[in-house]
């Protein structure tokens, strides 16, 4: 008798968690090479705190730093790589970066200005042989709950280039979002870093909702 009621008061407090009620987990990806992985610093709050008021979304306002190499990787379903100069990953972080994203993980990199040709060839190490592609515009990451037909919203002007998105896709899912030429990132940011017209800073903060959206359903 006792067990079996044990074991209903097991099953009954089992039911009364969901785990969509476990808060999802972001975190900002800490690399090597010189780059400054730390720019950036009130983006993702502000993006995570954006997404938890207009998604209705449940995700930790803690977005802390974890290195690319580390076990700590595996706790987050969603990492955000962002920076202007060098990035460099060496075997051992090659490796846990593929297993976490073989894994279900995702990474998200946006260049800031001046990362492109450190961050791509990186990206194409981490699985030899897939090369990134840029994403259509008829790509779902640009139609969740905001519609961009036309891809990538332009946030800051640098070089005068088109905004492009790029992905690396394993087994056909996307594990790896590059955007180029934009600044979502920087957009995001608190309005008084860059001041940008609040419809600019709400074209990048629907497009990285969007991002976040993507990840979670996929």
């Amino acid at each position: 008798m006792i067990r079996k009621l044990l074991a209903a008061i097991t099953v009954l407090v089992l039911c009364s968690f969901s785990p969509n009620e476990k808060p999802l987990k972001i975190a900002v990806l800490k690399y090597n090479g010189g780059g400054d992985w730390y720019d950036s610093p009130t983006s993702l709050p502000n993006l995570i705190k954006y997404c938890n008021q207009n998604l209705n979304m449940n995700i930790d306002p803690d977005a802390p730093a974890v290195e690319v190499g580390s076990p700590e990787l595996f706790n987050y379903a969603m990492v955000r790589l962002t920076g202007h100069g060098n990035v460099v990953f060496n075997e051992q972080e090659l490796d846990n970066l593929r297993a976490y994203l073989i894994g279900g993980g995702f990474l998200y990199a946006d260049d800031s200005y001046g990362m492109d040709k450190y961050i791509r060839p990186q990206l194409e190490k981490i699985f030899p042989g897939i090369k990134l592609t840029e994403l259509p515009f008829n790509h779902p990451v640009f139609h969740q709950k905001y519609d961009f037909p036309k891809g990538l919203p332009k946030i800051h002007e640098h070089d005068g280039k088109t905004p492009q998105a790029f992905g690396l896709f394993h087994e056909g899912r996307l594990v790896v979002m590059y955007t180029y030429e934009t600044d979502l990132d920087d957009g995001w940011e608190d309005k008084d870093i860059y001041k940008d017209p609040d419809d600019v800073r709400d074209k990048a903060f629907k497009m990285g909702a969007n991002i976040v959206r993507f990840v979670f359903d996929n």
